[in-house]
């Protein structure tokens, strides 16, 4: 029996805790945190945590990969802490780049519409297949009383977008929900198919059923006017008057300017999608689905999701993703089974077999974080059985008609009234993926391969590891009172959660190298530095406490991620009075995230200047 409790605390621990979760939500196969202070996640640890397939860190967002269990998991996460599942925003963690933030809003916009729209659409498809070959009549009031059900979450998208957008961004829901549901109603219809204008403007004849961007825009402007409204009103009227003036305001500028901003938006985006496929065609597909083991890794799969609901919302079908990831899919489940075959390694079979059947029903993580990304020869029989078959799936222009991830359950997704053919070569696509992966893996693979994730070389491999030395020591990076890491009044540090060190009080604005090495990262906020030494210990500096939330003010970093170091380079300048002003804690613990690879024993107490030994590390054989 899996232990989910002891993984939930585990993966709990090792994030920072309850009070450094900002949001937890889940996917199908993953724990999505928000982070407080990513500096205080302890992501290899995650890695190496029993029940974990694999981590995703950027910034403040932590995916912790758990497969066909994150149910299960996050059930006991909830018992263990209050956690807020998209409500409001979370707490600040640095900047981010305008791309990310782009990303991360349509991710939390689209994310949630998918299991309505993937409902919806295989029941549309299971009611065209079985009226296609007779077994419920088309005309009769079962089939007209499915029809409409299913039809309804991609009819009501701009509803549901309302919805999501205004929990993702903090807007008031029900206010966002009135104003964009006011453009699906007959009253509204009929006022914009008669030609009427509008303050002597013109309101273009628009149909907002299955459209998504005049809902995102019109939100968008509701929460900026809701927020100034609310500023300037007096608060025993706010109930009322804020949501009137909201509507006074935000529905004749949708009618007249956003909305069909909007819509111009969505058919751009189709326009560009069909496009690229006109020009390569085929090879569009092949390509895609190819790297898409890759895409899924980092989460960049997901910038694929405004486009496939906007063309389903537009066309009706999508022709260029969802061909792609069915391609994908199965050679993610065709790989790992001819792994099960291959290998000695019963351990590696048993995961090899549950997670080749997932992939093979369209749920592909496990098989992705622990086969795949760990075996580069399985990467490249993954990669070969999908560009074959998403190339013949592009070469057949095979349609999709429901947005969810294709598998052997979900193939009615590709079932066309119009077009017989089109289930048959999804099919064929299907086989072609299966036996094409499968043999190109049972080729390829060898079982003595060493497990090393693709794309990301471990610390033990990156940097020469600590063998040729008994004892190591790292130095001050800082002047300043060195104290003990439990004096550290932050209990992630005190209690060791993310490894053993030392803490020093700075007297001085500046964070020297403690160690010959590479940085790792200097995270968004610009509070924090992580680096491996060239004995192979892996250091955290985390300068003062909580600074997090200062989003990289007084901070001026001198180095960046990947930069080789020397012991007393200046890392970081930073303004040290100004921090205290501000009512920050200063004192910079300096831990040894790997701890489990050394024994730590404090070398300093008291007074210490950049350069005094701080810390002494000895090699755990």
């Amino acid at each position: 029996m899996k232990n989910y409790k002891q993984t939930a605390t585990d993966v709990l621990r090792l994030v920072g805790g309850e009070k450094n979760v900002a949001q937890l939500e889940h996917c199908s196969t993953r724990l999505r945190f928000t982070l407080a202070d990513p500096a205080k996640a302890d992501v290899a640890a995650l890695k190496k945590t029993p029940g974990v397939m694999g981590v995703i860190a950027s910034g403040p967002q932590c995916q912790v990969v758990i497969g066909n269990d994150v149910i299960e998991v996050y059930d006991e996460l909830t018992k263990l802490g209050s956690f807020h599942a998209s409500t409001g925003a979370p707490a600040s963690a640095g900047k981010k780049s305008i791309s990310a933030t782009a990303l991360d809003l349509m991710v939390g916009i689209f994310q949630p519409l998918v299991p309505a729209i993937a409902g919806g659409g295989i029941l549309k498809a299971f009611l065209s297949l079985f009226a296609l070959v007779g077994w419920i009549d088309s005309a009769g009031v079962l089939y007209r009383t499915l029809i409409a059900v299913a039809d309804a979450p991609l009819y009501y998208l701009p509803l549901m977008v309302a919805v999501t957008m205004a929990i993702k961004i903090n807007c008031n829901k029900l206010v966002a929900l009135a104003t964009v549901g006011a453009l699906l109603l007959p009253a509204t219809s009929t006022l914009i198919s008669e030609g009427n204008s509008l303050f002597g403007i013109p309101i273009q004849n628009v149909t907002y059923a299955y459209q998504v961007f005049p809902a995102i825009l019109a939100v968008a402007f509701l929460y900026f006017l809701e927020k100034y409204i609310t500023k300037i009103t007096p608060k025993p009227i706010r109930v009322f008057f804020v949501p009137m003036v909201c509507f006074i305001i935000t529905f004749p500028i949708t009618l007249l300017l956003l909305g069909p901003l909007g819509l111009t938006i969505g058919k751009g985006i189709t326009t560009v999608m069909l496009a690229i496929y006109s020009k390569v065609g085929w090879l569009a597909v092949g390509l895609v689905a190819a790297i898409l083991p890759l895409l899924i890794s980092v989460g960049a799969h997901k910038a694929f999701i405004p486009y496939v609901v906007t063309s389903l919302g537009d066309l009706g079908y999508e022709i260029l993703y969802n061909g792609a990831s069915l391609a994908h899919n199965i050679s993610e489940g065709g790989a790992s089974l001819a792994v099960a075959l291959k290998t000695k390694n019963s351990e590696l079979r048993s995961t090899a077999i549950s997670s080749g059947v997932s992939a093979i029903f369209g749920i592909t993580e496990p098989a992705i974080y622990s086969i795949t990304l760990q075996k580069r020869r399985v990467l490249f029989g993954v990669m070969i059985g999908s560009f074959i078959s998403g190339s013949f799936i592009g070469l057949m222009a095979v349609k999709a008609f429901v947005a969810m991830g294709p598998g052997l359950a979900g193939m009615a997704m590709f079932v066309d009234p119009e077009n017989a053919m089109n289930i048959v070569w999804a099919f064929v696509g299907f086989g072609l993926s299966l036996v094409g992966s499968f043999l190109a893996t049972l080729i390829l693979y060898k079982d003595e391969e060493t497990a090393e994730t693709v794309g990301q070389m471990s610390a033990e491999t990156a940097v020469p590891a600590a063998a040729t030395a008994e004892n190591n020591v790292v130095y001050s990076p800082l002047q300043g009172k060195a104290i003990s890491i439990t004096e550290v009044k932050d209990e992630v540090f005190s209690q060791k959660i993310l490894g053993d060190g030392m803490a020093v009080v700075p007297v001085k604005g500046e964070l020297y190298a403690p160690a010959d090495g590479r940085i790792e990262s200097v995270f968004e906020a610009r509070h924090a530095v992580s680096m491996v030494t060239s004995q192979g210990a892996e250091l955290l500096m985390h300068i003062g406490m909580d600074t997090v939330k200062l989003e990289g003010k007084y901070f001026e970093p001198q180095v960046q991620d990947g930069d080789t170091v020397k012991k007393g380079q200046l890392l970081m300048k930073f303004d040290l009075d100004a921090i205290k002003a501000a009512g920050y804690d200063v004192t910079t613990p300096v831990v040894v995230t790997n701890s489990d690879r050394f024994a730590v024993k404090p070398a300093a107490d008291g007074m210490v200047v950049p350069g005094a030994a701080l810390i002494k590390l000895e090699v755990l054989k």
